[in-house]
């Protein structure tokens, strides 16, 4: 069962809420805040956007709980993935063909075994 509320939002805007949302927003709501401006990629924001929606935030609240999360861990982590050349694809694409047709080599459980393996 999901625990919901009616409340008044600003001038003439009544909402109903899960108790979870209500209570994240009257914490935030209460929060002595400042802004920050940062520059994105249209696109990078777009997404993340569309990510945090989906899960029913938007994103402030998102940047919001990441910097908690930087503050109390005191580490940042960052993600960049590299986009793969042509030559890396080519790859790829090889060594899963090599596992379908069943042409990789089996699992070992250990090394005595794996060296016997290769030297065959």
């Amino acid at each position: 069962m999901v625990l919901e509320r009616e409340m008044q939002l600003g001038e003439g805007y009544r909402r109903t809420l899960p108790l979870t949302f209500l209570l994240l927003w009257l914490i935030l709501c209460s929060m002595n805040t400042t802004v920050i401006s940062v520059r994105v990629d249209r696109d990078v924001k777009e997404s993340a956007q569309s990510v945090a929606k989906s899960v029913g935030l938007n994103l402030n609240t998102l940047v919001n709980s990441y910097l908690r999360h930087i503050s109390a861990t005191r580490r940042i982590e960052l993600f960049a993935p590299e986009p793969t050349t042509p030559k890396l694809d080519q790859l790829i694409a090889e060594v899963e063909a090599e596992l379908t047709a069943g042409k990789a080599s089996k699992p070992f459980d250990n090394v005595t075994d794996f060296i016997v393996d290769l030297e065959k």
